[in-house]
């Protein structure tokens, strides 16, 4: 086993990167008119209670917290990420990629009629303010749900979907096994209080980046600022919209019960954060927490990109192949998520047998990239062959043989 230590290149490397009321507001605030039985509000923790982040402890006013790299998949920071918590009308990010996903598969539209029905019209909290007996379109609900988190839009998307509210939040179980959710449970598609309707960050902030990945197409729409309709026009209840540079999503939720949530996202200079808050005491402590947050993670962190897919990490010598090495390779930009001030910690060893063995193909992995440094997250790559190593024909292995045998 042949290893090289690449601390030298790796500091090199690190040098040289570069960082990649109106009439509707009282009903807007998703409060139900007259809810069955009120859930009793949680406690708040202390105030001094911190979130954890690789640069120590971080001072956040809310009962569940986690930022995360969207490329990288790191953890910037997280309190209670797994906390299975009410997530009000954030769940509406789940309703929207059912409804995303169907219209990718053709089996919606979006100039698609769906009729209201009384039971949508009549529902409370916040609202489009849909007509009964009317056809509004899958566009329009999308940005009656989107922007003025309209619990009746969601019915109507619902019922028209799935027939039911009921059928179409199991659906949206269906889809979040799917993709990875592994703390939540859905039970209508408007976060309306219900026991068992539960979320955690960790699943909020996945789901926020499947919908980015998935629905590129469609994810401009948490990006508008206010929508009118029936006369009536509201404005877009997610605050870093309008107060973090380079805000373009997501979604706000509140109840008693849950507090003030959002999951938001931001993209600067190539690099995307997603943020997820739950259980903060006000909509000012959900705008000035989420703006504080998301300005630490693009002023703390940066994504370093330690080699591009085709770079050359090694040349491997090759045993009886017509080309005496073969470049290895990552074969995918290697990049990762760390505090700016620890570049200097990073450590790069890559290990690999040789020589190799002809012939070898291109993409056959053949080697590993080790990464680590004080305060760095170990990482194990493999590296692969960047091109193909024909084996040679007899008469010009024979020297080689021949050479081997005697070990000349």
């Amino acid at each position: 086993m042949r290893r090289r230590d690449l601390m030298g290149a790796a500091a090199g490397i690190a040098t040289a990167m570069t960082t990649t009321m109106s009439p509707g507001e009282a009903l807007a605030q998703n409060r139900p008119a007259a809810p069955p039985a009120r859930a009793p509000r949680a406690p708040a923790p202390p105030p001094s209670t911190p979130a954890s982040s690789p640069l120590g402890p971080v001072d956040t006013q809310a009962r569940q917290a986690l930022m995360v790299d969207f490329d990288t998949g790191a953890v910037l920071l997280e309190k209670n990420p797994d906390e299975r918590m009410p997530p009000s009308s954030m769940s509406k990010l789940m309703t929207m990629h059912v409804v995303f996903d169907m219209l990718k598969a053709g089996r919606l539209r979006m100039d698609q009629l769906l009729p209201v029905s009384e039971r949508a019209w009549r529902m409370g909290g916040s609202k489009m303010f849909v007509q009964l007996g009317t056809q509004v379109s899958v566009e329009n609900l999308t940005r009656g749900v989107i922007v003025q988190s309209g619990n009746d839009a969601c019915i109507v998307l619902a019922e028209g979907i799935s027939g039911s509210e009921t059928q179409f939040a199991e659906v949206m179980n269906e889809t979040g096994r799917r993709i990875g959710l592994r703390a939540s449970t859905f039970r209508n598609s408007t976060g309306w209080p219900d026991p068992e309707q539960r979320m955690s960050a960790r699943d909020l902030a996945t789901l926020a980046r499947r919908i980015i990945l998935d629905h590129p197409e469609y994810y401009r729409f948490y990006n508008e600022r206010s929508f009118r309709w029936n006369e009536i026009t509201q404005e877009n209840r997610n605050p870093t919209l309008t107060r973090v540079a380079g805000a373009d999503g997501l979604k706000t939720g509140h109840t008693e019960e849950a507090g003030y949530g959002l999951t938001a996202s931001a993209m600067r200079g190539g690099r995307r954060l997603i943020l997820v808050l739950n259980g903060l005491g006000s909509m000012r402590a959900r705008a000035e927490e989420s703006e504080r947050l998301l300005e630490w993670g693009f002023r703390e962190f940066d994504n370093v990109v330690l080699f591009r897919a085709a770079d050359t990490v090694e040349e491997v010598p090759v045993y009886l192949g017509d080309r005496p090495t073969v470049p290895l390779v990552a074969g995918r930009d290697l990049v990762v998520t760390l505090p700016r001030q620890w570049r200097r910690n990073i450590q790069a060893r890559v290990r690999f047998d040789a020589p190799v063995p002809a012939p070898v193909s291109k993409g056959q992995a053949i080697g590993t990239l080790l990464v680590s440094g004080q305060g760095v997250p170990e990482m194990n790559v493999p590296l692969i062959a960047g091109a193909d190593v024909d084996r040679l024909g007899l008469l010009p292995r024979i020297p080689a043989l021949i050479g081997r045998w005697f070990g000349s």
